[in-house]
């Protein structure tokens, strides 16, 4: 299938391909995708570019290598090089710090944006900013579009989908976990994560989480409220799961998985995918048992109080975990593995008995897995089988055929309905 003609240079560029997970981009898209792909990488060093083409001729030597693009983070040359390409991907982060000239430069420049941030609070200032702009120029922006929160909102996505197919019904409550992870976060994520508290406030992020906080438009209907015991403990039990623990990164998947329920009940275009008007999310990590799991819980409670409102703990952590640019060797994140579970209930009267269950799982380096969702993502754009007009987007709305090119990738999702 080709690609769309479009007036650009380039059909993809990749800002910061030097980096860490810039690297594993770049190795993907040269062994996926089609050799008529023009591409360009893009970052401040030219002979650390020139390593990268060398890493890439050597995994796939008989195609064409990308075109190289110097590029400082700074508005000017951003605004520059988003308007040689039809779609950008950026992985210089922290988002918070670095992230912003490339945002602005795609919403004003009408050139497709995808990124893999984690950081919720960055994702809603740039909605406020720039989505008007973004509408206007019709760029179609995807921030947040690898493991957080894609499996989350791709999970919550094809149970919907299944339930109005298999059950002739929307969704009402949904419940995510994660149920296994095994793998090594790179220093750039860690320095993202122990550097968000010097530049947004304990206010900021708790906002940005909030019910429907990034969606369009509000939900009135809230998620059902723990017990006195899930509060104290961070318990749960969850028919067709089990028992369940906090998720560190429930706040910011939630956001995501919300704002898709917002936009498909806003644009026409998302209207088919539409969750349902008393769609409900949740989301947990699995815990082996009552003891772990209270301890888990009431770890990230005292080590997310540590990272907000003690400075001098940020400082220390810095010292002993991995640096901007390093993560674990491809030999060591070769077996490295994650895997979701989740279960969705039909929105019927009277209830059917029914539930759809799911499950997610990718299997090699989780930065290997990142490096499908913005690549496929912005395939799913350069093949024009999304009709979207521009503003700030979500995973799920790329819809079916990006969730089936990353099933051919290795994210597999699997969906079926059960007695409930």
């Amino acid at each position: 299938m080709s690609f769309k003609k479009h007036p650009r240079q380039y059909d993809l560029v990749l800002f910061g391909a030097t980096g860490y997970t810039g690297l594993y981009v770049a190795e993907y898209i040269t062994t996926h995708f089609p050799t008529d792909l023009k591409w360009a990488i893009a970052g401040r060093s030219e002979a650390k570019l020139q390593n990268v083409i060398k890493e890439c001729n050597a995994l796939n030597p008989d195609r064409q290598p990308p075109e190289i693009e110097i590029c400082n983070l700074n508005d000017a040359d951003l605004a520059t090089l988003a308007k040689k390409t039809f779609a950008l991907i950026t992985t210089v982060g922290p988002y918070s710090r670095y992230g912003e000239h490339a945002f602005k430069a795609c919403a004003e420049s009408g050139t497709h944006y995808f990124d893999c941030t984690g950081e919720a609070v960055w994702h809603m200032t740039m909605i406020k900013k720039y989505e008007a702009t973004a509408k206007a120029s019709g760029a179609c922006m995807f921030p947040q579009s690898a493991l957080e929160s894609a499996p989350s909102d791709l999970l919550a996505y094809s149970m919907a989908s299944t339930a109005r197919s298999e059950l002739s019904a929307p969704v009402a409550d949904v419940v995510v976990e994660l149920h296994e992870i095994h793998g090594t976060p790179s220093g750039g994520t860690l320095f993202t994560l122990l550097g968000l508290f010097d530049i947004f406030s304990f206010k900021d992020v708790k906002k940005s989480h909030k019910p429907y906080a990034l969606s369009p438009v509000v939900n009135s209907k809230l998620a059902p409220k723990p017990s006195l015991f899930s509060k104290w403990t961070g318990l749960h039990t969850i028919p067709n799961l089990g028992l369940l623990s906090t998720s560190v990164t429930s706040g910011t998947n939630t956001a995501v998985v919300q704002r898709s329920w917002g936009l498909s009940q806003q644009e026409p275009s998302l209207q088919k995918q539409f969750h349902g008007p008393n769609f409900t999310y949740r989301e947990f990590t699995r815990a082996r048992n009552y003891a772990r799991g209270i301890a888990m819980h009431y770890s990230i409670v005292v080590g997310s109080l540590l990272l907000m409102f003690c400075p001098p703990f940020r400082k220390l952590i810095r010292k002993y975990v991995a640096q901007p640019g390093e993560g674990a060797s491809k030999e060591e994140s070769k077996k490295e593995y994650v895997k979701f579970r989740g279960v969705a209930t039909p929105d019927t009267q009277p209830p059917s008995g029914k539930q759809v269950w799911s499950k997610a799982e990718f299997k090699g380096p989780l930065y290997s897995m990142t490096a499908a969702f913005l690549s496929e993502g912005a395939r799913t754009l350069l093949l024009g089988e999304v009709k979207l007009n521009g503003g700030v987007y979500t995973p799920s709305c790329l819809g079916q055929g990006f969730v089936d090119r990353l099933d051919d990738a290795g994210f597999k999702i699997e969906t079926k309905v059960i007695d409930a």
